[in-house]
C-alpha cells in the first residue's frame, strides 16, 4: 500500500509483476509507453521510500530483449523485424604480413 485516505482506505497501491524468493527481490517490467514507465518508476521510488527493507528492480523492454538474446530465446513476434538476435561470428586468425624490417 502506497497511500491511504483519511479514513484508511487505499488510494494508491503497487503490485510488482514478480517476486523472486531466492533473492528476496521484486521485479517490475515496464512497457515502452512513456506515461506508464514514468508512473511505474514513481511508484517504485515511493515503495522504496516507504519500505526500505523491500528490494525492487524495474526492468525495461530493452532489458527484457537483452535477456532473450543472452539466453538464446526468440525475440517477441511484435519486435522480430526491429530486433534481430545477433548471429555467431567465426573469428579466424589471419597471419599478419611480415614487416619490412623482417624481410630485409
Amino acid at each position: 500500500m502506497l497511500e491511504r485516505d483519511r479514513a484508511g482506505n487505499p488510494v494508491q497501491a503497487f503490485t510488482p509483476d514478480f517476486y523472486l524468493p531466492a533473492y528476496d527481490e521484486f521485479i517490475e517490467i515496464t512497457t515502452l509507453n512513456q506515461r506508464l514507465v514514468t508512473k511505474k518508476n514513481r511508484k517504485a521510488r515511493l515503495l522504496r521510500a516507504l519500505h526500505p527493507e523491500v528490494t525492487i528492480k524495474v526492468f525495461y523492454q530493452r532489458d527484457y530483449l537483452h535477456l532473450l538474446v543472452k539466453y538464446g530465446l526468440e525475440p517477441p513476434s511484435q519486435l522480430a523485424d526491429e530486433y534481430a538476435a545477433p548471429t555467431r561470428l567465426t573469428v579466424r586468425s589471419t597471419p599478419t604480413p611480415a614487416s619490412d624490417a623482417e624481410t630485409a
